[in-house]
């Protein structure tokens, strides 16, 4: 199942499209094919799309909005990079991570990252490469203060999703065929919660966030205010 979550600008969440996909595992070919249907649907701009570290995924992003800025989630670089070193060393590797992170800056995390290579890359060059090849796409959320870092920085609310997907499929067992699994998946993607965090809706905090992306983005916000 591909997934895709937005928020618009009145600071509304919600799941933009659900795609069954082919079996084998994800594939930017096949997200180019649905980033390109939400264009078709009417999602003229994205200000900055957070994704995994999935292979030419940024070029099919690029591909439907010209202007947007790709975000690397930050939990995935964490995750994929803890890949390559020895569970003794998780308790160093990722404070230094955080550090790099939460800096204050893109300069200051530059610093972190410098200290982190030196630290590491004899030890773990694949994890240093990692970290380099991804690392343009991975700071532009440090231009922000911290309330847009929140919502832009990671691809969370996706994975909540896919948790919820799991467990509704792992009750059912089965399904007589694609429509029937589409309709139960739907429904746990719309449902709304008392007194539970929902994964559509307002965003907490919404109008300091959207004052900070009109400063930095500019025209293509204010265009589009009503």
């Amino acid at each position: 199942m591909y997934v895709a979550v937005g928020v618009d600008l009145a600071g509304e969440r919600d799941v933009l499209g659900l795609w069954l996909g082919p079996t084998g595992g994800e594939g930017a070919k096949q997200w180019a094919t649905m980033l390109t249907e939400l264009r078709n649907r009417g999602l003229a701009d994205a200000l900055i799309v957070c994704c995994d570290g999935l292979r030419g995924l940024p070029e099919s992003i690029r591909a439907a909005w010209p202007d947007a800025t790709v975000q690397t989630c930050v939990v995935h670089m964490v995750r994929n990079s803890l890949r390559y070193a020895s569970r003794k060393h998780w308790g160093q590797i990722t404070k230094a991570m955080r550090a790099i992170y939460t800096a204050p800056t893109v300069a200051a995390a530059e610093a972190e990252f410098e200290a982190f290579r030196e630290g590491w890359a004899a030890t773990y060059p694949a994890m240093i490469r990692t970290w380099e090849n991804s690392w343009d796409e991975f700071v532009p959320f440090l231009e922000f203060p911290a309330e847009p870092r929140r919502v832009v920085y990671t691809t969370n609310a996706v994975e909540s999703l896919n948790a919820r997907f799991r467990r509704a499929v792992r009750h059912r067992g089965h399904f007589p065929n694609e429509q029937a699994a589409m309709k139960v998946l739907y429904l746990v993607a719309t449902a709304r919660r008392k007194n539970r965090e929902n994964l559509t809706g307002k965003t907490s905090g919404w109008k300091a966030i959207l004052n900070t992306l009109t400063v930095h983005y500019g025209d293509r916000i204010a265009d589009h205010i009503r």
